[in-house]
Formats: structure tokens, C-alpha cells, sequence
């Protein structure tokens, strides 16, 4: 022995280390679990503070929905001696929907009371198939409706907007509008979805009618895709044909499905883009086919 030290002690001084060694493992775990549940707690109430935030603003994104639709007058026209089908340079074969399309009524939208809840209004926009029925308004950028409302007040879900370098009083040679792909399919919500839910099956849906103050227009769809996050499809307006032609063809290219729709040097394109998520967008592309000049 050394010492007054018996082997009782030394049982004695192992024993109580043990328990010192193993309350402070006791301790540093549930340090550890405290701090973890601090995290997936504060995980859980930023993401419900994120879902109250999103469904307030989706309801009063569809209270805005429905007021400017009270708000509008459509009505649908008949063609005049003043409507203008759009030549075609190229041959279109008998059984291409196009010749159904010429036949469609165009939309007339009467934007007198609209203009009263947002003067940026430029056009009112549908889209067969989808949910996409609402007015376009246009800002001094492509920043200001990706989280205002039409009623200009503030808001997540944002609004139907065209890029503020389009001249609205003539369509450029690539007119583009954007909205976000909401999930409850408000704006451009079901346009996310076209690739997926059975709009390609269905020739009817291929036509898009567009109003503006200064004229009614029919457009053709030709392209549509989801695309890894990219500007190269937002040119508008082209100094040579050939870099019109050239971009027209990449578009068509690009394609997941063939819609066997040419576009020539003459066309005036519209561009329909949305986001599919944080990396991709969901694009669609028409030609205008038939215009009529407002009175």
C-alpha cells in the first residue's frame, strides 16, 4: 500500500471519478439536445412564419384576381374588314391547327375602370388551358411587380408583368412577360405545370389572346421548355434578320415537344416566362398570327 491508500479507496476514488466523468457527459448531451432543439425550433417557426406569410399573401393575391376581373370589361370580336392575318412566308400544311386558330374570335378589352386601380395597366392576357386570364401592368423596371400586387400594395406572389423594355404601343420583335409559378396556380402557376398536366395533348390550348389599348392579337404558340436559369432567350429587338432567324430557330430547337410552327423574318414573337424553381424556368413561346388595330 502506499500511504493510508487501501484498495477500498482506490475502489473509492475510481468510482467517484467515473460519476464526475459521466455527469459531464450527462451534462455536455444535453447541452448538445438543448441546442438542437433550439435550431429545429427556430427551423420550424421561420418556415410557419413563411406559410402564414404565403397564404395571406396568395388570398389577397386572389381578392386582386377577382376585383380586377369585376373591374374589366371582355368582350369577344368578330373579324372586320380591319383584321389582319399575319402572312405566312411559309407553307402550312391542311392539318395544322393554325386554320382553326385564323378562325378564332379575338378578345376586346374595355380598360377604362382597370386603369382606375393601377395606371400601369398594358394589356390583358389569355392563355387556353391555364389560369392565366389577367391584366399586365408594366414598370420602369423587372423588379418592382416581382413582389407588389396590382393594386401596387406589397406582395410575395407579385403580378403579371411586362419587361419594362418592350414598347407596348408596337409589339418588338420578342415581347416578353413574366409572372412567378405560384404552387396554388394563381399567375403563371398553371404555365409551370403545361409540361406535365396534359396541356400539350390538347391542340385547342396552343393560342394565346392578347389585348392592349391600342390593338386585339392572336398568337401561335411554337416552343415550349423548362431551362436551367438563363437571359439568352429575353433579346428583344434584333438589328440583322439572320440573328432574328438564328434566335427564332434556337427557340424552336429548344422545344420538348414539336409543334410544328415555323416562325420567318417578319414575325413578331411573344415570350412567356415563369419559375419552375430556385435553378430552372418554365418558357413559352408564340407567334402573332392575327392583329386588329383599336378604334
Amino acid at each position: 500500500m502506499i500511504g493510508n491508500e487501501t484498495p477500498k479507496t482506490r475502489v473509492n476514488l475510481y468510482n467517484n471519478n467515473y460519476k464526475r466523468h459521466k455527469k459531464r457527459r450527462i451534462k455536455w448531451k444535453n447541452v448538445i439536445l438543448f441546442i438542437l432543439f433550439i435550431i429545429f425550433f427556430t427551423i420550424f417557426i421561420i418556415s410557419l412564419i413563411h406559410i402564414i406569410k404565403w397564404k395571406l399573401d396568395s388570398d389577397k393575391s386572389e381578392k386582386e384576381i377577382t376585383n380586377a376581373q369585376e373591374n374589366v370589361t371582355i368582350t369577344e370580336k368578330q373579324d372586320t374588314d380591319d383584321t389582319e392575318v399575319i402572312t405566312q412566308n411559309e407553307e402550312i400544311p391542311k392539318s395544322n391547327p393554325y386554320w382553326d386558330y385564323i378562325k378564332m374570335n379575338l378578345i376586346d378589352v374595355d380598360f377604362t375602370d382597370i386603369k382606375k386601380i393601377n395606371d400601369e395597366t398594358v394589356g390583358w392576357i389569355q392563355v387556353n388551358g391555364t389560369n392565366i386570364n389577367y391584366p399586365i401592368v408594366k414598370h420602369s423596371d423587372n423588379e418592382f411587380y416581382l413582389n407588389h400586387s396590382f393594386n401596387k400594395s406589397y406582395n410575395g406572389a407579385g403580378w403579371v408583368f411586362m419587361d419594362y423594355r418592350n414598347n407596348i404601343d408596337e409589339f418588338d420583335k420578342n415581347t416578353i412577360i413574366y409572372a412567378h409559378g405560384m404552387i396554388n396556380n394563381i399567375m403563371f402557376g398553371t404555365l409551370r405545370k403545361i409540361l406535365t398536366n396534359g396541356w400539350l395533348d390538347n391542340k385547342n390550348n396552343y393560342v394565346i389572346k392578347l389585348s392592349t389599348e391600342y390593338e386585339n392579337t392572336l398568337w401561335q404558340v411554337f416552343s415550349v421548355y423548362k431551362i436551367p436559369t438563363t437571359n439568352d432567350y429575353l433579346k428583344i429587338n434584333f438589328v440583322y434578320e439572320d440573328n432574328f432567324i438564328e434566335f427564332a430557330n434556337t427557340l424552336i430547337n429548344r422545344s420538348q415537344y414539336n409543334f410544328d410552327t415555323g416562325v420567318n423574318k417578319d414575325d413578331k414573337i411573344l415570350t412567356l416566362s415563369t419559375c419552375y424553381d430556385d435553378k430552372e424556368k418554365v418558357v413559352l413561346h408564340a407567334k402573332l398570327i392575327k392583329r386588329e388595330k383599336k378604334q
